[in-house]
């Protein structure tokens, strides 16, 4: 089973320089114990299940599926698609996602960084906020 562990933050100042790409991704499931999550990631697509998180963890189940199929199955999503840039960003051992949503989210930076442990240290680089 996959387990995803990781810690999420509000941005505050510039965003550091890193390589980044579109995305669009919707739900076809918003159930508090559960959702399954279609998104477009430049030239590539995935569906991902994730279960309840319980502390900073939850199981994660994520398959690449092609482009094509992703479009289709936005199309039976819930509420309209999310659009996003997201700013990948290497630091030491770990690698930051730092999100730039557009459309009715426009304003929302956030920063996730995914861990090992929930106890594992990291180091939070200046520009992160709460």
């Amino acid at each position: 089973m996959g387990i995803e562990i990781e810690r999420k933050f509000l941005v505050r100042g510039a965003i550091p320089e890193g390589g980044c790409s579109r995305i669009v991704q919707a739900y076809l499931c918003l159930d508090p114990e559960r959702t399954v999550r279609i998104r477009i990631d430049s030239e590539s697509a995935f569906i991902t299940v994730k279960g309840a998180t319980v502390g900073a963890s939850r199981s994660e189940f994520e398959y690449a599926i092609p482009i094509e199929d992703a479009a289709e199955l936005l199309k039976l999503c819930v509420g309209k698609p999310i659009e996003k840039v997201r700013h990948r960003v290497a630091m030491g051992p770990h690698l930051w996602e730092i999100d730039v949503f557009g459309g009715a989210n426009a304003g929302l930076v956030v920063a996730e960084i995914e861990l090992a442990s929930e106890s594992e240290m990291f180091d939070r680089p200046g520009w992160l906020g709460e």
